[in-house]
């Protein structure tokens, strides 16, 4: 009774999603309604009529009391939903209808705000817990805050393609005009890497793509109980949205897109890599810059170039005897390449390159060393994101171009661009079929404003992505931070942003035009950093 029930629910349900959505094509002469579409339609239908059974949280999510947890069920394939199923997790704050600023005031529900972190491999079955910090409340008050692992991620089928145990190598070398003989070796643990992707994930291989990744948001939507989506993607999940956006316009309430990838087909995602690599050079030199000024602390030099050099001094001595056994160049280059992706990270990388020079290495190897007992997670998103890539769209096949185009872009560009290289190579020997990017855009009128926003200096995504996201949204407004690089920028510590955001998401208001805030305060030595705060802020609010 209880299938035959649902499946009657799901078939009503389904009968309206089609004659709503996709009406054109029932017209005589109108081309068929692709499979994948159908499919969506099928699977969010049922997903409507089944809900999420939220409940505790496994042990396994680590999750406080006052987080639910649940599962939706999406299918592998959309061409055949009746075929494999897999679910995913979802993790749900309901909204406290707490007005922060006024205890006596009762906060209206607005419905499910539901968010990606990224990647493609990020896992956003934390993000609930977010709404516990003072520049959230507001939203908190107002949405219930949902989190979720996309496909491939955590415990929503996972994907693997090597032994974890294998993951973290170190210490690593990390030469900046790598050798024939270097080359000749990565390019054959990248084809190794391929392989092994294929061999575990066997034909499913091809169903993680951003495609499924945005009929998945649909399916979650519908299962949600929400006509239409309130969404908040970062870095990754802008193209996500973006696709979102473009596939379903009429299912979007609100969109916020917080430093937005390039979604143009002709860079995705190969040439946006290159876009990625040419961009952490400017904001390694904004990096080098700072800590020159701060050379009484540091002692690193009082120009960038003589920050650079003392740099390059640590990683030659790391070359021949890494430090504690485990962090060489490579562990090196990490840790700074994270320090360019957000300017909380500036003095601890500083520091710990200051005390390494000075004979202390312990706090460079608590900073760049790997984190093994991470590395059944880390294993997973690297192998979500290389998946994810690679099926998204065409890559060159013959090293020799990846060669060329590299070297040079390496004569201007030397911190990341080998580093990039070797993380993506893998798609050069990909086994699965490589799919068209989707041309992203909206007509006029045909989905509601949306907001973008975006660093002016960010080098994980490059401001180009923003303006061309932007471009090809109708009606999206982009919000700026000038001078500022840091990636991800809403609900930081820019006031400027977050009122724009929070008018956004509470009021539905938008500027008329596209708006610039001025740059957050950079970090101090001596402070600590608005990161920091927000951990301590987070681990006082667990506690109580």
């Amino acid at each position: 009774m209880r299938a035959a029930a649902v499946w009657t629910a799901a078939g009503s349900l389904l009968l309206t999603a089609l004659a709503t959505t996709a009406p054109a094509a029932a017209a005589e002469g109108a081309p068929e309604v692709p499979a994948e579409l159908r499919g969506t339609l099928v699977a969010a239908a049922r997903a409507r009529a089944a809900g999420i059974g939220f409940g505790p949280c496994p042990h396994a999510e680590d999750m406080p009391a006052a987080m639910r947890c649940g599962t939706v069920e999406v299918p592998l394939d959309y061409a055949h939903p009746d075929g494999r199923r897999i679910r995913l997790t979802v993790s749900r704050a309901a909204a406290t209808h707490k007005d922060p600023h006024n205890s006596k005031r009762r906060v209206p529900r607005k419905g499910a705000l539901v968010f990606n972190p990224g990647g493609p491999g990020g896992d956003g079955m934390s993000f609930p817990l977010i709404g516990l910090l003072p520049e959230w409340k507001r939203v908190a008050a107002a949405y219930d805050l949902v989190g979720y692992a996309p496909r491939g991620v955590g415990r929503s089928a996972p994907l693997s393609c090597e032994d974890p145990g294998n993951f973290f190598e170190a210490p690593t070398q990390a030469p900046v005009n790598p050798s024939a003989a270097y080359k000749k070796k990565r390019a054959a643990r990248a084809r190794s890497y391929a392989d092994g992707c294929a061999r575990r994930a066997g034909g499913a291989l091809r169903y993680y793509n951003s495609l499924d990744n945005a009929r998945d948001l649909d399916v979650l939507r519908a299962a949600l109980g929400e006509d239409r989506l309130t969404f908040m993607g970062g870095s990754y999940g802008t193209y996500l949205g973006a696709l979102y956006a473009t596939l379903f316009p009429s299912h979007v309430r609100r969109m916020v897109l917080d430093s937005a990838v390039n979604p143009d087909p002709a860079r995705i995602w190969y040439r946006d890599n290159l876009d990625q690599s040419a961009a952490f050079e400017r904001r390694w030199a904004d990096l080098r810059r700072w800590i020159a000024r701060y050379d009484r602390v540091y002692h690193l030099g009082r120009t960038a170039g003589a920050v650079r050099a003392s740099y390059d001094r640590a990683r030659d001595r790391l070359a021949s005897k890494p430090a504690g056994g485990k962090v060489g160049p490579a562990q090196l280059q990490g840790a700074f390449l994270a320090a360019g992706y957000d300017d909380a990270n500036w003095p601890g990388a500083a520091g710990a390159l200051s005390a390494y020079l000075r004979g202390d290495e312990k706090p460079l190897v608590g900073l760049a060393a790997p984190y093994r007992a991470g590395a059944v997670e880390a294993e997973n998103a690297a192998a979500v994101y290389t998946t994810v890539e690679c099926n998204d769209a065409p890559w060159p096949t013959d090293f020799r171009v990846w060669d060329r185009d590299n070297t040079r872009l390496a004569r201007v560009a030397p911190f990341e661009t080998w580093d990039n290289v070797w993380t993506n190579l893998p798609c050069a020997y990909w086994r699965a079929p490589r799919q068209r990017p989707l041309d992203v855009r909206t007509a006029p009128g045909e989905l509601p404003p949306t907001l973008v926003l975006a660093a002016e200096r960010d080098a994980a995504t490059p401001y180009s992505g923003a303006l061309e996201l932007r471009r090809r949204l109708s009606g999206a407004v982009l919000v700026t931070e000038r001078g500022a690089g840091t990636h991800g920028i809403a609900y930081g510590p820019n006031r400027c942003v977050n009122a724009y955001v929070d008018a956004y998401l509470l009021e539905g208001r938008l500027p008329g035009r596209d708006a610039d805030c001025a740059p957050r305060p950079e970090p101090r030595p001596d402070r600590p950093s608005f990161q920091d705060t927000r951990r301590q802020q987070l681990r006082d609010a667990l506690k109580g």
